[in-house]
């Protein structure tokens, strides 16, 4: 009956490092399905949330999310100029300049 008690713990740390790993995938995420949901193609938010996920910090990250478009609420046919003009709003540059490579670099493939 011990051994049945140790059994459960064996697999802990397993169970932990997969929350661990599926906590990592969050930021990249959520800035996907804000890009798609502000109206960006699918394609062009899959590749930017890749670019930019590694760029930002997630305070910076945090501060994208808040733009209003990016609630919750798919906004017709946004451009990337137009959303781009929202981030520049932020007023933080290297947002800025993150998003608007990214979305460049993105546009081009």
């Amino acid at each position: 009956m011990a051994a049945e008690m140790r059994a459960p713990r064996h697999w802990l740390p397993l169970a932990l490092l997969a929350l661990a790993l599926a906590g990592c995938a969050t930021p990249e995420t959520r800035l996907r399905t804000g890009l798609a949901n502000a109206g960006l193609s699918n394609a062009m938010a899959t590749c930017m949330a890749d670019r930019m996920v590694d760029r930002l910090s997630l305070l910076q990250l945090r501060r994208l999310s808040s733009l209003e478009s990016l609630r919750g609420r798919r906004v017709a046919d946004l451009t990337p100029d137009q959303f781009l003009h929202k981030v520049r709003a932020l007023g933080d540059p290297e947002i800025l300049g993150v998003t608007t490579s990214s979305a460049a670099v993105c546009a081009l493939r």
